[in-house]
Order: structure tokens, then sequence, then C-alpha cells
């Protein structure tokens, strides 16, 4: 784990994310605003690589690799805004916590979708739900802003977009389950 990394995961646990009303949640400055989209991408990354290691354990490598994939797509899209930002350590979460409506980023998936005996749809499924929120996200912030700050609400939004037409082709090449994928003749047994 480099530096910027370790910093980075620091910076949001150090930060307890603020449940907000809609339309509270409004960063007031583009260095605000680019602080949000790289915790947005960070906590994706982190919550992808945990379904990773979840899948892992439960012996369903490919989606684990699938998972893996989405990670590093997310890590990058961070990396991205720190340079484009000149920021050679992650941001410090603004006072009072990240401005997200829940209690997590909107590109963050819900650990209670995953099913140890997933396919790849069923990931890229969630994965396209995420792109989705984080698109809605920004689409929310650009119609409330002005400006240098609406205009790159509305730039992340379009990437967004994009992540989700590219999930789109990615559940188009790939066939649904068969009915009857969560049945497991011999499951895990569980004993406390």
């Amino acid at each position: 784990m480099t530096r910027k990394e370790a910093g980075g995961k620091r910076a949001l646990r150090a930060a307890t994310s603020a449940r907000t009303k809609p339309e509270e949640a409004r960063p007031e400055n583009l260095a605000e605003l680019m602080a949000h989209a790289y915790a947005l991408e960070v906590e994706a990354s982190e919550r992808y690589s945990e379904f990773a290691a979840i899948m892992e354990s439960h012996n369903n490598r490919e989606i684990g690799e699938l998972f893996r994939k989405l990670a590093r797509i997310e890590h990058r899209h961070g990396e991205q805004i720190l340079e484009r930002m000149g920021w050679v350590e992650p941001p410090p979460a603004p006072s009072g916590g990240w401005r997200w409506e829940g209690g997590e980023g909107p590109e963050t998936g819900d650990a209670g979708d995953l099913h140890y005996l997933m396919s790849a749809h069923h990931a890229l499924s969630i994965a396209r739900r995420n792109e989705a929120r984080a698109q809605a996200f920004f689409e929310d912030l650009a119609a409330r802003m002005r400006g240098e700050l609406r205009e790159t609400a509305l730039e992340f939004a379009a990437e967004e977009a994009e992540h989700v037409r590219l999930m789109d082709e990615w559940l188009a090449r790939t066939p649904p389950p068969a009915e009857g994928w969560d049945v497991d003749p011999d499951p895990p047994r569980y004993v406390d």
C-alpha cells in the first residue's frame, strides 16, 4: 500500500459520514467538490476490494477477480482526481464529515447484495447500480450549483453516465444466471 493510499484510508476512516438532507449535501468550493469525488471513488474501491475478499473466501474466485478489477478501476479514478488537482496527498475530510445523503458514499455497494454463489451478471448489476447512484449524486449537485462547480459536477455526472453505459455493455455480453442459481446441495454450515 502506498503512502497516498494509506493516507486516503486514514482520512476516510477519521471522518464520519454526515447524514444530511439532499439540499444540504452541497460542497461549497471546487476543492471540497473534488475531495467529495475523491472520497466517493476511494470508498467504492475499498468496498469492491471487500466484496472480492468475501467472494474469494467462498471460493467464488471468478467473481472475486471481477470485483478486484472494479476496485482497481475505482482506485484509478481516485488517482486521476489527485492528479487533476495537483494533490500529493489525499484531501482531508471537510468539517462535519462527508456530505452523503446516507451513511456511505453513493457509489458504495451494499454487502447485503452479495450471495456466495452469485454470478458475473449479479456483480455487474451491483456495479451498474453503484455507477447510476454516483451519476444521480453529481446530477443532483449540478442542479443546485452554479458556475465552475456546476460544470465540474456535470463533468463527473457525464463520466458516471459513461460508466453506466460500460456496465450495460458488459451486462449485455454476460448471460444472466439460470433459474435456481442460488440452490446449493451442500450449503455452508455456520456454527456459533
